[in-house]
């Protein structure tokens, strides 16, 4: 098994691994061990807080449509090589840029009129309920992606090509993701996921 630096993902022993995570509270390698205060700044914090507020999102997405009888494949760079985001920090290119864009699943339809059908999925989660075209980088590649935001509250569902044309998702908007066609769910098993993430989430 690998161990990696939490700040540099420099590669550690296994030794270095068990001392700093009982000493520092956190895998360092012996640099960042002896780094002054190695608390993580709010900046940090909240980066972190946001990346662990994502990753529930995708999981609960993910669950949704493996009961509903999707395959689902993990697509984002960042599964596909773990590690590889970390290394692209600060990188400046239109190749680091693509990679950080990939959608987060590939989805295919098992049944109905759909079926054999393939889908990118992005998955979001906004407090506020709200999601743009401004919240999209310019020429974003991936054209026939679909957005599902999770809230507190809700599951709404967009397309690249709606947001193009000026439409959102906001706490008014009926975009969700029990009317989306293209998926033909269950919006009974879609109300039980949006109560999952009610419990996840209403703290937030």
């Amino acid at each position: 098994m690998a161990f990696n630096c939490e700040v540099c993902k420099e590669e550690i022993t296994e030794k270095e691994n068990n001392y700093s995570t009982k000493n520092c509270g956190r895998p360092l390698c012996r640099k960042h061990q002896h780094t002054k205060n190695n608390s993580m700044s709010k900046k940090d914090m909240y980066s972190k807080e946001n990346m662990i507020k994502g990753r529930i999102a995708e999981t609960l997405i993910e669950e949704l449509f493996l009961y509903l009888g999707y395959n689902v494949f993990r697509y984002g760079m960042e599964n596909t090589v773990p590690g590889v985001m970390g290394l692209l920090k600060g990188v400046r290119s239109d190749v680091a840029d693509n990679i950080r864009r990939m959608p987060d699943f590939v989805i295919q339809s098992n049944s109905g009129e759909n079926k054999g059908e393939v889908y990118f999925i992005e998955v979001k989660f906004r407090a506020s309920e709200e999601f743009s075209i401004k919240n999209l980088p310019k020429n974003y590649p991936f054209e026939n992606c679909y957005f599902i935001l999770v809230s507190k509250k809700h599951i709404k569902c967009i397309s690249y090509k709606e947001l193009q044309a000026g439409k959102v998702i906001s706490p008014k908007s009926q975009n969700y993701l029990g009317s989306r066609k293209e998926f033909a769910l269950d919006k009974k098993v879609i109300i039980e996921f949006c109560n999952f993430a009610v419990k996840f989430f209403e703290n937030v």
